[in-house]
């Protein structure tokens, strides 16, 4: 089995160590992460070793690497991790649910985590450094850029372009044919019709409480 090091060491690390262990041909072997945030040895029964002496350890003519991180500052920090570790020589992997329905022929990017029950239509083009979450919809001929996170039940319409470093929130969704421009930022819920703004910030009416107790309504 080919040799992978997972970069991180919170949450997205873990799961992506479950999902190349289960469900890839890899065999994850370490954890990696800058020096001073490691504080433990072991991480998921693995050595956790310095970012900084990866080459050493772990050099990249015999290891691939993956960067497990999240969404923090608009994905600039997995953006950042990204490009450190393949100036580096390493080559990233993506990783495709086998239990994702994926249909698109375009030639894709490198370190794309795409989790069970996507739905990736024929004619999407996908960058690099992207999450899909459970349970997306990404209409055919779409377009999604580079350090893009789409969180868990997101409708993306067809037709539609996703810049660099965006955030689609739980259960939002995108019209067609529209443009969703660099580090858009869409909560949870929200519904775009028209095309964003570069680093604009788009959120659902908040719902609201109505007087009376549940049980006074006949539903």
């Amino acid at each position: 089995m080919k040799k992978l090091v997972i970069i991180g060491n919170t949450t997205n690390a873990r799961l992506a160590h479950y999902y190349f262990s289960e469900d890839s041909d890899y065999e994850v072997v370490a954890f990696a992460v800058n020096g001073k945030y490691i504080q433990e040895e072991l991480f998921c029964g693995l050595p956790v070793v310095p970012l900084e002496e990866l080459s050493t350890s772990y050099p990249p003519q015999e290891f691939d690497a993956f960067v497990a991180v999240g969404y923090t500052r608009m994905n600039k920090i997995r953006e950042d991790l990204y490009n450190e570790v393949k100036e580096r020589g390493y080559s990233l992997p993506n990783y495709v649910s086998s239990h994702c329905v994926f249909l698109t022929k375009e030639p894709m990017g490198d370190n794309n985590l795409i989790l069970e029950s996507n739905v990736i239509q024929p004619f999407v083009k996908i960058g690099s450094n992207n999450v899909f979450w459970s349970g997306n919809h990404i209409g055919h001929d779409a377009v999604i850029k580079n350090h893009v996170f789409i969180a868990s039940h997101v409708v993306v319409a067809g037709s539609v372009y996703i810049g660099d470093n965006c955030f689609l929130g739980v259960n939002s969704a995108i019209r067609d044919g529209i443009k969703i421009l660099e580090s858009t930022l869409v909560g949870a819920g929200a519904t775009i019709r028209k095309s964003t703004e570069k680093d604009s910030v788009w959120v659902p009416p908040p719902a609201i409480r109505l007087r009376g107790l549940s049980s006074g309504f006949d539903i």
